[in-house]
């Protein structure tokens, strides 16, 4: 599993004062789960913010992020947004803040119960 620790850092520092924030591995990086819900994940080369799809295309149209597609499905709530479209902390927490604001309306995904 691959994953830039120094934007994880970032990730964490920006979510430090929110209550409900649970680190977990997903999506092939370190997710950051709020109140159960995924809200930013760090990976490789850039962060996965789960946006809503409403905000996602409006973000899409600026050009500083790509739309997540999964097993050839467009995942609409979701983006990817290089890091080098991150490297400022305004910049970060602009995304996350994007990400914040649609887990108040997310849907929680349910647990798979393990084996």
């Amino acid at each position: 599993m691959a994953y830039d620790e120094i934007i994880v850092n970032r990730i964490r520092e920006e979510l430090g004062n929110k209550t409900a924030v649970e680190e977990t591995k997903m999506f092939q990086g370190i997710c950051f789960m709020v109140h159960d819900k995924m809200c930013v994940c760090a990976r490789d080369n850039h962060i996965l913010c789960r946006i809503g799809s409403e905000q996602a295309e409006i973000e899409l149209e600026k050009g500083e992020c790509r739309q997540m597609i999964s097993h050839g499905r467009v995942m609409k709530d979701f983006v990817f947004v290089d890091l080098e479209n991150v490297k400022t902390n305004q910049a970060l927490k602009y995304w996350i803040n994007l990400a914040l604001s649609f887990n108040v309306h997310a849907k929680s995904s349910k647990r798979r119960k393990r084996a």
